[in-house]
């Protein structure tokens, strides 16, 4: 990747597809699952578990990089970092993110784990559950940073979900020392509450020493400070970083920068499938911050991506979302 091509956003995350299918609440339980809730399978559990569910839809997924295709929608350059195996589900990843209008450098690993799998289960009330399987993930390490990628990123945009395996942390420390020493902006977003709770110290270390730009939701910045109120979480981030971008499901958003504070309304949207609606909004977010709008068009632009995500079934944008932001004529 030359240094000319000037990239708006670099994605670094978890290559996985996802596996979506319907089901009952029933299922959840009888396969003791948290509802609502991502947590990490082996290999013979995902294929039982696969072997279990109803039709599924599989399309290329992975946190980061679904807000990367969202993103490339908007109009943003964009390019993603993860690590997919040479096999089947590979080349369906590698092929969607590519048509999604996003470059994607990183080898596949040659030998080893199978490409990751997130079997997504989505009951009646549009709440996704998640069995990810992280198989050829966990290779990603400081190997596998595009420096001339992320020198030319405006803002490289990382994964909370990567701090699971330990090599992808000390590749987060080293990609932000390479963005920061080129006078560019590092973002996070902190994925899953659980997740966060594993790795508690780690996050607040990176997120107080690191990050520029923090992405959470209301449970994930609750779970990184421990404490009850949204308020008072909002408090503490505002302190630990430059801007914190703070969503709230149908509460909206709120995004702290320094002394400012801006409350941006959700849209109303009927909810079909909450999948990718956090990393919707992020994409949204950091399109428009690339165009260098003010935070509250920023924070709108992030609305109405996370809108659309939810309105259909799948993480990936299905309508057009420049049309979607672009500024209503007043009659």
């Amino acid at each position: 990747m030359s240094h000319a091509t000037e990239l708006d956003i670099l994605g670094i995350g978890n290559a996985i597809v996802d596996v979506l299918a319907r089901a009952e609440d029933s299922f959840l339980h009888e396969h003791g699952m948290v509802k609502g809730a991502m947590r990490l399978i082996d290999a013979a559990e995902a294929e039982r578990l696969y072997a279990a569910m109803g039709p599924a839809v599989e399309s290329s997924g992975g946190s980061a990089a679904n807000a990367c295709a969202a993103a490339a929608a908007l109009g943003a350059r964009v390019g993603f970092l993860g690590k997919v195996a040479a096999d089947q589900l590979g080349a369906v990843f590698r092929h969607d993110i590519t048509a999604a209008g996003v470059r994607f450098p990183t080898p596949p690993l040659d030998g080893g784990a199978p490409t990751a799998r997130c079997l997504i289960l989505v009951t009646p009330d549009g709440q996704r559950t998640m069995n990810t399987h992280l198989g050829a993930c966990v290779a990603f390490g400081e190997g596998d940073l595009d420096i001339a990628a992320l020198r030319a990123a405006r803002i490289t945009y990382l994964e909370g979900y990567l701090f699971d395996p330990p090599a992808a942390q000390a590749a987060f420390r080293a990609a932000s020392a390479v963005a920061h020493a080129a006078g560019r902006k590092v973002a996070i977003t902190l994925s899953d509450p659980f997740c966060v709770a594993r790795h508690r110290e780690a996050f607040l270390a990176f997120v107080r020493e690191e990050a520029d730009i923090l992405f959470a939701n209301e449970a994930e910045i609750r779970a990184l400070y421990e404490v009850e109120r949204f308020e008072h979480a909002a408090m503490l981030a505002r302190a630990d970083v430059d801007l914190a971008v703070l969503t709230r499901g149908a509460q909206g958003s709120v995004i702290v920068a320094g002394e400012a504070t801006h409350e941006v309304p959700a849209m109303p949207v009927r909810v079909v499938d909450t999948t990718g609606a956090g990393d919707a909004y992020a994409a949204g977010f950091l399109a428009a911050l690339a165009q260098g709008r003010a935070l509250p068009e920023c924070g709108r632009w992030g609305a109405v991506a996370a809108a659309e995500a939810i309105s259909h079934f799948g993480a990936r944008p299905q309508a057009d979302l420049k049309a979607l932001v672009a500024p209503r004529p007043h009659r």
